[in-house]
């Protein structure tokens, strides 16, 4: 049986940013562990993230509040960007009062011991006069990747949902380089960079994402066939990897996105259930929009079926 062996360390690291070297690889490993390891902590690291928000004197998103400059559209997509640490498994309140004059940063929100705001300086509003009132509170939900406001719709008036990007992850680049041990010049070196948003370090990631793998791997050497995959707790603690991507988060051009949200493809999971052939023939796509839809997956470690 082969055991491998090489060493991990971390060669730089700053702030959210680590730059980890694992050598000596067998030659091909680089790719086969970069490329897993990429894909996993893009879609399997846990997060948090803001799931509604209920402001006081507002009953929808389409509307102003007085004395704010934002409007409620740009209040929600600035709440959007409030980095939250938390791994609880239920929700829980974070809740905001300011007056004005005021710029009302991230940092003014009450919050429970088990809930950190990690951009506290980000300015979610900008309250005018003295006049002025900003009242909310705000539904705080661990999980995995992407949700859209669409899939929490809610009958509870002024309750508004938020698009929420659990994800911790912001950035994985890899790169593989030749190594040598002794007289030998064919092994791997690769090179893994890792970007998050601060709610979780760089290192804990890379264990987390490889030990997800080591799960997945150990299923395959003993497979668990006394029990119904359907039924078991692995498949349904969380959907499909990159099934919570957007097609709007894939960063395609306006066009091509459109033409996907068209035709119902709405998350990643729903571009992949389909071969390339039948992609092609969604209208406003062609050969090319299709190359460039390929290419999109590819910088996330996906492809598409042929």
């Amino acid at each position: 049986m082969h055991n491998p062996q090489f060493t991990v360390k971390t060669e730089s690291s700053k702030d959210n940013f680590s730059r980890f070297v694992i050598e000596p690889l067998p030659q091909g490993f680089g790719d086969t562990l970069g490329n897993s390891l990429r894909r996993v902590l893009y879609t399997t690291i846990q997060g948090a993230a803001i799931t509604a928000v209920k402001i006081e004197g507002v009953n929808h998103q389409f509307t102003t509040l007085e004395g704010m400059r934002e409007d409620i559209v740009q209040l929600i997509l600035a709440l959007k960007q409030v980095k939250v640490a938390y791994q609880g498994d239920k929700p829980v309140k974070i809740t905001l009062e300011a007056s004005g004059p005021a710029e009302v940063k991230a940092e003014s929100f009450q919050t429970p011991p088990e809930v950190t705001i990690i951009n506290s300086d980000l300015v979610i509003a900008t309250l005018a006069d003295k006049n002025a009132k900003l009242e909310l509170e705000a539904t705080v939900e661990s999980g995995f990747g992407y949700s859209p406001a669409e899939d929490r719709k809610s009958t509870t008036l002024g309750l508004i949902p938020v698009d929420a990007t659990f994800t911790p992850i912001v950035r994985v680049n890899y790169k593989v380089e030749a190594t040598r041990v002794g007289r030998v010049t064919d092994f791997d070196k690769l090179i893994l960079e890792v970007l998050t948003d601060g709610s979780v370090a760089p290192l804990p990631a890379l264990t987390s994402a490889a030990q997800t793998l080591v799960n997945y791997f150990n299923g395959i050497v003993n497979p668990q066939t006394n029990e119904d995959p359907k039924g078991s707790s692995a498949f349904q603690s969380r959907p499909t990897a990159g099934s919570n991507i957007s097609v709007e988060e894939l960063d395609l051009p306006t066009r091509i996105a459109n033409a996907l949200q068209k035709a119902g493809f709405q998350t990643l999971a729903d571009v992949l259930a389909v071969p390339r052939t039948q992609l092609s023939k969604v209208k406003n796509l062609g050969g090319k929009s299709v190359d460039i839809i390929v290419d999109a997956l590819k910088v996330r470690g996906f492809e598409l079926a042929q």
